[in-house]
């Protein structure tokens, strides 16, 4: 780990004999004392310096004590740097009063008992330093955060070219064998091969999402019915058991979306709803679009846990627990999409109503936050 830098502490009285005595009094190592002559010079030095202490003299020409921290309180850089007042006037209560009114956090009387201003003033060189250890290691942790997202998206984007090779492989291989078994073999790699894909899509999205400070959007003049309905149809075909209806209000339907995103919105929803809700109700999804915002529904029988709806949006969580072969990050990269969107996205659950997932979506993503590019296309069905 890097060495800390050295603890700075303000000295500041008018008079050179003050400053040499307390300079000689407080020197220490792993402290650097930095002096000042008036108010006018400290706060020079305040705006090149972060210290740990000021100790102000009340009795200044010009500027005086008690104008100094009244600047230095009325300062971002320097409102929070705590103030211990010296001075050799008489003990006045009102004077004492006006000093912790200026944010003091101590106020003593020259001449000053040397061992009681050192175990103060070491008291805050302390607190500094420990501040300052929990920074580095917060800001270590933040790095090493960095690196390991970083690695995750090389790692999930490089995977996915050899496992698309796999699938698209076995696809073909399996049109050429005569022998059942191996074909039911091919199509167990060929299942397994995707979902891979799947979950390194999700990690490859949470990467961006962390690295990025969003899902990154390529919004485009959008149908949202047309996609829905080509989403739809591949989910009818992958649950054909199911009942699935979609339901328009014959509202618009368009607006500038990224396409890809809400197709991975949408097939995420409905899915979840077919494999999660019970089976005796229809899966709904109701699209309105009379209002000024496109509003999206997707509604199934059956309650979510409550157990798991406080985290329901968080990554490796809800989804983790209800499904193997899932990495828990769908609704999260569903609500980053959401969000990318300017959207909102909830969601209600009760035994007797079912659960509903609600999306409102402004009709025009916004140009600055369409990210990088567009979302690189799925591997293709064959």
């Amino acid at each position: 780990m890097k060495a800390l830098s050295s603890i700075k502490l303000l000295l500041v009285d008018d008079l050179e004999e003050n400053l040499l005595a307390l300079a000689a009094l407080l020197r220490r190592e792993g402290v650097e004392l930095l002096r000042a002559r008036s108010g006018r010079e400290a706060l020079e030095l305040l705006l090149v310096h972060d210290v740990a202490l000021a100790l102000l003299d009340v009795q200044m020409p010009e500027m005086d004590g008690f104008e100094l921290a009244e600047l230095m309180r009325g300062a971002e850089r320097t409102r929070r740097v705590p103030i211990i007042f010296l001075t050799a006037g008489a003990h006045d209560a009102q004077r004492v009063f006006r000093g912790y009114e200026a944010g003091a956090v101590d106020f003593l009387f020259k001449p000053v008992d040397p061992i009681l201003l050192g175990h103060k003033v070491t008291t805050f060189v302390d607190l500094q330093r420990k501040r300052l250890e929990c920074e580095k290691v917060a800001s270590d942790l933040r790095e090493m955060l960095r690196l390991n997202e970083t690695f995750v998206a090389a790692i999930s984007h490089d995977l996915r070219s050899p496992l698309s090779t796999v699938v698209m492989g076995a696809a073909i291989l399996g049109r050429d064998l005569p022998d059942a078994n191996a074909k039911r073999t091919l199509a167990r790699m060929r299942s397994s091969a995707e979902r891979m894909v799947a979950m390194l899509d999700d990690l490859y999205d949470l990467a961006r999402v962390r690295l990025g400070g969003g899902i990154p959007i390529d919004p485009k003049d959008t149908n949202f019915r047309t996609l829905a309905e080509k989403v739809i149809d591949e989910l009818r075909l992958a649950y054909p058991e199911r009942a699935l209806k979609v339901e328009y209000d014959g509202g618009s339907t368009t607006g500038v979306w990224d396409e890809l995103r809400l197709g991975q919105v949408l097939a995420n929803l409905v899915g979840n709803a077919l494999r999660h809700g019970t089976h005796d109700e229809d899966v709904r999804v109701s699209v309105r679009g009379a209002s000024p915002e496109l509003i999206i529904e997707v509604h199934n029988g059956g309650e979510i846990p409550s157990e798991l709806r406080a985290n329901l949006f968080d990554p490796f969580k809800c989804d983790r627990q209800r499904a193997r072969d899932s990495l828990g990050l769908g609704l999260y990269i569903v609500q980053q999409i959401v969000l990318a969107h300017d959207g909102t996205i909830d969601m209600k659950s009760a035994k007797d109503t079912g659960t509903v997932f609600r999306i409102q979506l402004p009709r025009t993503a916004r140009k600055d936050r369409a990210g990088s590019g567009p979302l690189a296309p799925p591997v293709p069905p064959t």
